[in-house]
């Protein structure tokens, strides 16, 4: 049974990660693509007109292969997860309805007509095209972040005899405290991958002496809008989602910090490694009284450790959750040197002389898709052993009659097709980047 457990649950983690390197993108990417277009009703600039067709392509191509490989991976509540389908389908059912009959076609519509009808429509109707596609894409994050909430903080069911949940109140759904501050740390967080991706498309164009106005023009928008955006995502957004933590999840806060005994004044690991035996923190270094302060706003506040829960109800793989934790927390804070540095230069009109940091912002470009993967990680290793937090565990939700032995031959297979797709993808995202945002109209 443990092998089945851990077959269905690397499927679904391997197909989750690949699919979520797609939306992250589109997510943020389409609210700039807005930007842009309403920088060219007003300016008459066509600068600002190509440059929003240009990303509009990339945007399609993101948004193609996040629905190729996102149709698999939900197939898998059906096949894999079936139990949990039974018992939560009257739930999570709504709102991955919903993201699929709403944002998706409003996504597909809309972003069909900016790409292709742009000489058919006035400059305000192709700027209401860009954004609705904008509209489509928070939708879909909302309703698919809302199933994910529940899932983290159930509210407003009712579980039946059978052992059947149905929902009591539906606003309940919406109305969840944990919903919105993890909503908006992920599209934060897309922003973040928006903004270091068009940098760093804008780097590559300056270093390589090509396609200049649009280059400077892709620096400012990325550098402005990823210290924007790396600020938000740790505060306010990011400081909202721990509270929500500390305050339904307190054993995996303790989990994600390392803490394994509990403390008054409590200190924030910065670098060390979880030892499982001993039950500490190896070559650590640390802020004395930080966890504390910053997750109860008192120097001296007591902090639960694990040693205060069942070992039972611990996070299934505490190291696990601790360095995925760290690396986004370390990222993150990389992110915001990185673009803090460059809005310096840019305000002092030297960024584009720069060439080791244009190097720089070009070479981070993966680093967010790191980070938000690392981010998505640690939520959902931090609510396990549960499926549904207290409330239904992961070894009850499995599908008992698919075998360990089909689920690793299936997981060999997304592996090999996935390969390709990336390949793909990336030869034509290259190939897009390669002609240049000159030659692309509508």
């Amino acid at each position: 049974m443990e092998d089945l457990i851990l077959y269905h649950r690397l499927q679904f983690a391997f197909t989750i990660s690949f699919h979520y390197l797609f939306p992250q993108l589109t997510m943020g990417l389409s609210a700039l693509i807005v930007w842009f277009k309403w920088r060219y009703i007003r300016t008459g600039d066509e600068l600002y007109n190509r440059s929003s067709l240009f990303w509009a392509k990339i945007f399609a191509v993101n948004f193609v292969l996040g629905v190729v490989t996102g149709i698999p991976m939900e197939f898998q509540f059906g096949t894999n997860w079936a139990k949990f389908s039974e018992l939560t389908g009257n739930i999570i059912g709504q709102t991955l309805a919903m993201e699929g009959m709403f944002s998706f076609f409003l996504e597909s519509t809309f972003l069909g007509l900016f790409l292709f009808a742009e000489k058919k429509l006035s400059p305000k109707m192709h700027f209401l095209m860009a954004f609705l596609v904008f509209a489509g894409t928070q939708a879909s994050g909302l309703f698919i972040i809302a199933t994910h909430s529940w899932m983290q903080h159930p509210v407003g069911y009712e579980i039946l005899e059978n052992g059947t949940f149905v929902l009591k109140n539906f606003s309940a759904l919406f109305a969840n405290s944990w919903l919105w501050p993890s909503y908006l740390h992920n599209q934060m967080a897309s922003m973040v991958t928006s903004a270091f991706v068009m940098s760093g498309v804008g780097a590559f164009y300056m270093l390589n002496k090509n396609n200049s106005d649009f280059a400077k023009l892709f620096l400012k928008t990325g550098v402005v809008t990823g210290l924007v955006s790396s600020t938000l995502v740790i505060v306010p957004f990011g400081d909202m989602l721990a509270q929500q933590v500390a305050r339904h999840q307190p054993i995996t806060l303790s989990a994600m910090e390392g803490l394994f005994k509990t403390q008054e004044g409590a200190p924030m690991v910065l670098i060390g490694q979880p030892n499982m035996h001993t039950r500490t923190i190896d070559n650590k270094i640390e802020l004395p009284y930080a966890l504390s302060l910053l997750t109860y706003k008192r120097w001296n506040a007591h902090v639960k450790g694990l040693d205060a829960y069942d070992e039972a109800d611990w996070p299934t793989n505490v190291p696990a959750l601790y360095y995925a934790y760290h690396i986004m927390v370390g990222l993150g804070t990389i992110f915001l040197a990185l673009m803090g540095l460059a809005t310096y230069f840019l305000r002092k009109k030297r960024l584009f002389e720069k060439e080791r940091l244009l190097w720089a912002l070009l070479l981070a470009v993966p680093f967010p898709y790191i980070a938000n993967l690392a981010g998505w990680y640690t939520a959902e290793l931090g609510r396990q052993p549960w499926l549904v937090y207290g409330l239904l565990r992961t070894v009850d939700g499995v599908s008992a009659t698919v075998s360990a032995g089909n689920t690793l031959f299936t997981l060999l297979g997304f592996i090999g097709l996935y390969f390709l797709l990336g390949v793909f993808f990336l030869l034509l995202v290259g190939k897009i980047i390669k002609e240049g945002p000159a030659r692309h109209s509508g």
